[in-house]
């Protein structure tokens, strides 16, 4: 499985759009084997490729900041699941992810959606 965190400075970018680059994390066992930065195309990234380029990468999650909806879904459409609301370093975040200390920040949570049309 690959975990892929827009990145800025080794910390999460919150602006997922705008970010630097992305850190790829692939986990096998729970653990990181291996880290790649793939460079952010340029422009918006909700109107970037950087979607379908992180699924030929074989990324299955992200770890994001604040994304809007429109990036979200897109990212959903080509089966990347996204957690919302994270921040600080990317290595640490990864690290408690797999700890299963990362919770999605709740704005697309299912759970306060019953409206949601699936």
């Amino acid at each position: 499985m690959k975990i892929a965190v827009p990145t800025k400075e080794n910390n999460v970018d919150s602006h997922f759009g705008h970010c630097e680059s992305y850190t790829i994390y692939s986990i096998e066992e729970n653990k990181v084997v291996e880290k790649e930065v793939l460079e952010s195309p340029q422009g918006c990234g909700c109107k970037s490729n950087i979607a379908s380029v992180l699924q030929q990468k074989g990324v299955k999650q992200m770890l994001a900041g604040n994304m809007g909806a429109g990036a979200l879904s897109k990212l959903n459409a080509f089966g990347i699941d996204v957690v919302r609301g994270c921040d600080g370093n990317v290595d640490n975040l990864v690290e408690k992810y797999l700890n299963g200390e990362i919770k999605d920040s709740g704005e697309s949570c299912e759970h306060h959606h019953h409206h949601h049309g699936h």
